[in-house]
């Protein structure tokens, strides 16, 4: 499964290496995983599509 997201410290759109998908403080959905090039963690708002 392919998850975009934008990596701030590249400045870029970049897929996501091991997604997981978890909640923030107020419950919203998000998906966490680590940048390809620099292993920054990169999150994007929103469950992953199965």
């Amino acid at each position: 499964m392919a998850i975009e997201a934008y990596c701030v410290k590249c400045k870029a759109k970049k897929i996501m290496t091991d997604p997981v998908e978890g909640t923030t403080k107020n419950g919203k959905p998000i998906t966490k995983g680590k940048c390809p090039d620099c292993g920054t963690t990169i999150c994007r708002i929103g469950a992953a599509k199965k």
